[in-house]
């Protein structure tokens, strides 16, 4: 049986863990990074490392950033009164797109999900419930993924905000039940927002 030499089996391997990515299309992507320049080849290492050593959070909305606050934290023309809570840093780059929404971002890295044991502490909920504190906030937008789980995170953190006063929506559903944001397009984003609902 064929194999292939060990450092192109070790690459594809590598490339395999990477999500959505097969062993075919790993096997693919290996031979074409075979082919590259050394220089090439270097640009795309630097590129990697780059993105993992100076990438952090941003201490107020938990997104990624090369700086901090982000730029989206610090900017003049974003509306402070309204945050709009997401589940990953994609969703931000999803609803950016549609250029509807002009408030604030709060990350949560992830949804409540008992069968992969993440609870609420393993989220960015506590973070959120500082920023409120303030007294500036006067709606939360939850743009979760209308999944189970998106669902229930929603719900949770619904019910934790909702004796503050502050008016807490939900995105309507333009977006189809079980969907993720960042796979929808800039219309359905639109009028999901425009549609959006009080929970409590």
């Amino acid at each position: 049986m064929f194999e292939f030499a060990k450092p192109v089996a070790k690459l594809i391997k590598e490339l395999n863990k990477l999500p959505g990515i097969g062993p075919k299309t790993a096997q693919r992507l290996a031979f074409h990074i075979l082919e590259y320049t050394e220089k090439e080849v270097q640009s795309l290492t630097e590129a990697i490392i780059e993105a993992k050593t100076s990438i952090k959070l941003c201490s107020q909305c938990c997104n990624l950033t090369d700086m901090d606050p982000c730029i989206t934290c610090i900017a003049d023309n974003r509306d402070k009164e309204i945050i709009c809570v997401v589940e990953d840093p994609r969703d931000v780059a999803a609803l950016e797109r549609t250029r509807e929404y002009k408030g604030l971002y709060h990350v949560l890295h992830g949804v409540i999900s008992p069968m992969d044991n993440v609870g609420p502490e393993k989220l960015r909920i506590k973070e959120l419930l500082q920023r409120l504190e303030g007294g500036q906030v006067k709606e939360i937008v939850m743009a979760t993924n209308l999944t189970v789980e998106g669902e229930a995170t929603a719900m949770y953190i619904a019910r934790l905000i909702h004796p503050l006063g502050i008016k807490v929506t939900r995105i309507a559903h333009g977006i189809p039940v079980g969907g993720d944001l960042e796979y929808a397009d800039e219309v359905t984003l639109a009028r999901a927002f425009e549609g959006r609902r009080s929970m409590i």
